[in-house]
């Protein structure tokens, strides 16, 4: 079985398992959010890991980067929803630190990644 490129970065590993920290302490929100917050937050969780898959596989650097932002856009979503759910009292303070430290950390690795990737812009 091959190994694609997406799945070696670790900030696509670390997207991976914020979205599975999303979807379980998502399981303990109230059943009539389910097409509300829990909804959209999990999409948002969704998004950043098929973003960087989609954008690191691009041939053009200006659309890895492009992807690379539309990612990180939706990293500002999953934080959002969390601070909201925080606030709504659905997530705990743990839980809803363990997000925000994840969310750190990729924040930090997507902003290096799209770095290289305007590093080599001029090579398309």
């Amino acid at each position: 079985m091959n190994t694609y490129g997406f799945e070696k970065l670790v900030v696509w590993q670390d997207a991976r398992q914020l979205c599975l920290i999303v979807y379980k302490v998502t399981k303990e929100f109230p059943k009539d959010e389910i097409f509300g917050i829990t909804s959209q937050i999990r999409r948002a969780g969704i998004s950043i890991t098929c973003n960087i898959a989609e954008g690191t596989s691009r041939w053009s650097q200006k659309e890895k980067i492009r992807f690379i932002e539309i990612a990180y856009g939706s990293l500002m979503e999953v934080l959002n929803c969390a601070i909201l759910a925080l606030d709504l009292e659905y997530l705990s303070e743990d839980n809803y630190n363990q997000i925000r430290e994840k969310i750190d950390q990729i924040s930090y690795k997507l902003s290096n990644l799209k770095k290289s990737f305007e590093n080599k812009n001029g090579e398309d």
